[in-house]
């Protein structure tokens, strides 16, 4: 099959119809992925993996923060590539998967915020510092509100779509931020990258990096939470559609009435 030929069967699950046909067949093999990974990973974590000699207990936090910073800063990805799909192809779906995206990246923005001032009280001696990663990851949550709030007040459903989508593509500046603000800037407690490098994945990287015994158990939380993203993002996408064909009932109702 051609390059092309690839692309136009992917487009095909721009029709409502074909996506939610598709969504109903994986959503359950999602779910159970999901929890299973998660489960595994964070009892393990927290109960098979010894204290860090340095950070003691505290280093499980690392269970729940890095997944769900990860998350945080690709589903802000996801919706930018969503939202260029609305912009460029007028596709219904994506835009409607941008706005279901939203709310998720929120609850993992807000948990990566709480653990990671948890998690940094013991070793900064602070809850919070106006830190380049941190402050940008503050920002992107702000975006997120934004985001949400801007659907909220725009009746027409095109025209929401449109400025959210513009927002979205201002908002990717501090989901990058967010990712590479120890890369940019030298100054700042947070540390850099020590998981999602190749270096530390192959074993070939210098710098310090994550113990295999706390490494193992954090890829399958991070697995779990992947897997749970595309899940909740299948079936709010779907509850989105299934809302935009129920106003659209209800106006036709009007109109003829």
């Amino acid at each position: 099959m051609s390059i092309a030929a690839k692309a136009n069967a992917l487009w095909e699950y721009a029709n409502p119809r074909k996506f939610l046909a598709t969504s109903e067949r994986v959503l359950p093999f999602f779910w159970v992925a999901s929890i299973a990974c998660i489960v595994v990973g964070l009892v393990w974590g927290f109960f098979f993996t010894p204290d860090d000699y340095k950070q003691g207990s505290t280093v499980k936090i690392i269970y729940l923060h890095v997944p769900t910073a990860l998350m945080a800063i690709n589903c802000w990805l996801m919706m930018l590539v969503t939202s260029l799909v609305w912009l460029v192809r007028r596709h219904h779906v994506s835009a409607l998967a941008a706005r279901a995206a939203a709310p998720i990246g929120i609850v993992m923005t807000l948990i990566a915020l709480v653990t990671g001032a948890i998690w940094g009280q013991p070793m900064w001696g602070t809850w919070w510092e106006w830190d380049p990663r941190l402050t940008s990851f503050l920002i992107l949550f702000l975006f997120y509100l934004g985001y949400v709030a801007l659907w909220e007040a725009i009746e027409d459903p095109d025209t929401a779509a449109d400025l959210t989508s513009v927002l979205c593509l201002v908002g990717s500046v501090f989901a990058l931020l967010s990712r590479y603000a120890v890369n940019f800037w030298n100054q700042g407690l947070h540390q850099g990258a020590s998981v999602m490098r190749a270096g530390a994945i192959t074993g070939t990287d210098t710098e310090e990096k994550v113990s295999n015994v706390f490494f193992y158990p954090l890829m399958i939380c991070i697995i779990g939470f992947v897997l749970l993203f595309i899940a909740l993002v299948l079936y709010r996408t779907g509850t989105e559609i299934r809302a935009r064909r129920i106003k659209a009932l209800l106006a036709r109702e009007r109109v003829g009435g």
